[in-house]
């Protein structure tokens, strides 16, 4: 069974429609739905608590630190790390449950987005191929709790970049398999800061990070350059 983890704040106008997705995707390997907030000021919170079949746990800000909450609170065997405007393909949980009783402890899905731009169909099919280099948070990850508690969970240290740290770790122990079937996920932040400039300093970030750049420096060029 899997537990889904979803971090979340001030996601009012995606939740519920991610939810309901949720739902109508599953092929009944769903142990729970933990939504984790950050400290939403919007209806978050409010609409969540309606839903009798999520849990809601209350976090410190930041998807690290929110993402680790969540996995503290999980049941289940295998954690699946979703992004609010990440939408995961039909019969999901099956797809997950197949890889891992084919032995693969992590992975996620390949990935499209939203938006018709050349640039992000590019990106959008190098999600297919099993590199570090094309991987990233949107994708979605599944990983055993047994796996993820060796490895110490996400670095909070990160508040950008945490995804793409723990990955790191996943393919330095060859644990990392990528599923062929479409996830689609939102490209809001692309359209509110145009696709060139958001792909640019994205590429830098990872550069940054590359050539030894610390999760604060990370953290100081996202907020000056990405941050709306």
């Amino acid at each position: 069974m899997i537990s889904i983890i979803i971090p979340v704040i001030n996601e009012e106008k995606e939740i519920l429609k991610l939810l309901r997705h949720l739902q109508d995707s599953s092929s009944g390997f769903i142990s729970e739905i933990i939504v984790v907030d950050g400290g939403s000021t919007d209806k978050t919170i409010e609409l969540v608590k309606q839903q009798t079949f999520v849990r809601l746990i209350n976090s410190q800000k930041g998807r690290a630190r929110q993402m680790n909450a969540g996995a503290s609170e999980a049941k289940a065997e295998i954690l699946y790390f979703l992004h609010a405007d990440s939408y995961p393909p039909q019969n999901f949980d099956a797809l997950i449950v197949e890889q891992f009783q084919k032995g693969n402890k992590a992975g996620c899905f390949c990935m499209q987005f939203d938006y018709s731009h050349w640039l992000l169909k590019v990106s959008g099919w190098l999600t297919q191929f099993n590199y570090k280099v094309c991987r990233g948070g949107d994708q979605s990850l599944f990983v055993t709790k047994k796996l993820f508690d060796e490895i110490g969970g996400f670095n909070e240290n990160f508040v950008v970049y945490e995804d793409n740290n723990f990955i790191e770790k996943l393919y330095q122990k060859k644990q990392f398999t990528v599923i062929k079937k479409w996830l689609i996920t939102s490209a809001r932040r692309y359209k509110q800061c145009g696709v060139w400039k958001v792909q640019y300093f994205f590429l830098r970030i990872h550069l940054k990070r590359r050539f030894g750049a610390c999760p604060q420096e990370l953290h100081r060029f996202y907020k000056q350059k990405l941050e709306v």
